[in-house]
């Protein structure tokens, strides 16, 4: 195993940067933070439209957000990498694909965290902003969210994880990930399959753990 380390190990951490394209742990990392940042914003609307008090937009934000989270990610990474360019007519790299399916598949997932998390306030909070003259939007805005949005952080780094590990499914569509990046290596040396994905269940499970840390601590920090 540490054989495979010495000769592989760089490969799985960038791929062949910088004589190709980024690849390994970088790219897996890169995915990982683009989606959170992309898929944010999102999630943030579709978090508040589903505590709308008009029922049309709760009922299309909660279909949105059960569809898809009634979805194999597998089958939504499939659809936007055949259906996303016959929509818009242009074609895209497969990470950019990625991408667009992970944001549509994440932001469903992290706007349950969101309307959870403004539900989760005091009643007395929106109370409060009222009887200061605040009307809806801005006791949104500038009461609940920020609130809402401060608690939520350990909830988001925990999402993070989840994210970290569905990008290994980008394999499938030839995204150079560090998935990737371990079966290009298995198929070179062929006999040894199981330190192989022994190595790659090792990466996964120390970043996995050492963000789980992360979100411990500021879980606490928070609650304190």
């Amino acid at each position: 195993m540490l054989d495979i380390l010495r000769d592989y190990g760089l490969q799985l951490l960038i791929g062949q940067y910088p004589a190709g394209p980024l690849g390994g742990l970088a790219l897996t990392l890169v995915l990982s933070v683009s989606v959170l940042v992309l898929a944010f914003p999102l999630a943030v609307v579709v978090g508040v439209a589903r505590g709308s008090r008009r029922p049309a937009i709760a009922a299309a934000a909660a279909l949105y957000a059960n569809a898809i989270r009634g979805l194999p990610l597998l089958l939504v990474v499939f659809w936007s990498y055949y259906a996303l360019p016959l929509l818009v007519g242009a074609s895209f790299s497969a990470e950019r694909v990625m991408v667009s399916a992970l944001v549509i598949y994440e932001s469903a997932y992290l706007g349950e965290i969101v309307r959870a998390g403004i539900a989760a306030l005091p009643a007395g909070q929106a109370e409060a902003a009222h009887s200061l003259g605040l009307g809806r939007w801005a006791t949104l805005r500038k009461v609940l969210l920020p609130q809402a949005l401060y608690n939520m952080i350990p909830s988001f780094l925990s999402q993070f994880i989840v994210v970290l590990k569905n990008t290994s499914v980008a394999y499938v569509i030839g995204v150079n990930e560090v998935t990737n990046q371990a079966y290009q290596i298995n198929s070179q040396l062929l006999s040894r399959p199981f330190e192989v994905f022994a190595i790659l269940a090792a990466i996964y499970f120390a970043l996995a753990k050492l963000l789980s840390l992360g979100a411990a601590r500021l879980d606490r920090r928070i609650a304190g």
